[in-house]
């Protein structure tokens, strides 16, 4: 077992069910549909990745290979990223703010983070030992 990522993935899907339940509930009225759909796309994409770094963790005692080691960076590397920039972005615009700026060239950074992180996951899985 990779406990590092066991321990972020438990974290980051636990954090998923509480922000989105914040979401759904405190934010409703608050965000508008355009924006509380933003906001449960990051916390939707947060549960994925906290499920693939289970994943990758549990794999990762049958087969430590860095390929796995590797994806599990860049899922959390994509959690912080996009959910945390699609978070950040329902809470600017519910305050008034316009949105990122610059700051939001991150969201996609976020994504291509994930879409790494599936590549290596599959990578991991087929080396052998």
């Amino acid at each position: 077992m990779y406990r590092t990522a066991l321990i972020a993935g438990a974290v980051f899907a636990g954090l998923s069910v509480i922000l989105g339940a914040f979401g759904a509930h405190a934010l409703e009225a608050k965000l508008g549909p355009d924006l509380l759909q933003t906001y449960e796309t990051g916390a939707r994409y947060q549960m994925y990745h906290g499920l693939a770094l289970l994943a990758a963790g549990l794999l990762y005692g049958h087969l430590p290979v860095k390929a796995l080691k590797y994806a599990a960076i860049f899922f959390i590397a994509g959690i912080i990223l996009f959910s945390g920039s699609l978070y950040l972005l329902a809470m600017l615009k519910m305050s008034g703010q316009v949105g990122l700026g610059s700051f939001g060239l991150v969201t996609p950074v976020g994504g291509l983070c994930f879409i790494i992180g599936w590549i290596l996951f599959i990578a991991g899985c087929l080396q052998k030992r």
